[in-house]
């Protein structure tokens, strides 16, 4: 006797998913997650900020950048549908992101994920595998918890570790290495209050 077909995810099930849970699917696989805690919601705003101010300008060329936070990827065939917690499109291909629509369809140039204990396995696992699919230029993983940034960079048939920062370094990573990045900016915690 054979097993059963297994059914593969569609965006059907990612629309039924619960308003407040991100919804991905992955290699025919649904996977949900509640929305992140307060370290990776803190890294996430501030290294959107800080890349934003710097690279995401009205002004056009090889240099400029579309950011967003959080936007819905539908990559492949299939498709893949996944959502970056950072994604960017350079220069001229940024003209091809629709203005328009619950979703995009061109790969991003640059992806970057903030890696949590739940995540990390997706991150590092999947998710590359369909980043390296589709192309996409580099990848940054960002702990905040050991307040590191790996750098990846496509390599044709598998990613190239280009970088390991940590903790409070200055660094010039790939692709936006025309700027100082300075870490501590991403990890710096809210002052605490006392009552």
């Amino acid at each position: 006797m054979t097993a059963p077909a297994t059914r593969r995810a569609t965006y059907d099930d990612v629309l039924s998913a619960p308003e407040h849970m991100i919804a991905e699917v992955l290699f025919g696989t649904l996977y949900t997650q509640a929305c992140p805690a307060i370290p990776h919601a803190l890294a996430c705003t501030r290294l959107s900020a800080i890349l934003g101010n710097q690279f995401d300008t009205d002004v056009e060329g090889p240099n400029s950048w579309f950011l967003l936070n959080k936007p819905e990827l539908h990559l492949g065939s299939e498709p893949d549908i996944i959502v970056p917690d950072l994604a960017g499109w350079r220069g001229a291909r940024a003209q091809q992101v629709p203005a328009e629509g619950p979703w995009i369809g061109v790969p991003p140039d640059w992806a970057c994920e903030i890696i949590s204990p739940s995540t990390q396995a997706r991150d590092r696992g999947v998710k590359l595998d369909i980043y390296l699919r589709e192309q996409v230029r580099h990848v940054w993983l960002v702990d905040p918890i050991a307040e590191t940034l790996e750098v990846y960079r496509h390599g044709g048939a598998h990613w190239i570790r280009c970088a390991l920062y940590a903790s409070n370094a200055a660094v010039h990573a790939e692709p936006f290495e025309s700027f100082e990045l300075q870490l501590a900016k991403i990890w710096r915690r809210p002052p605490t209050t006392t009552p």
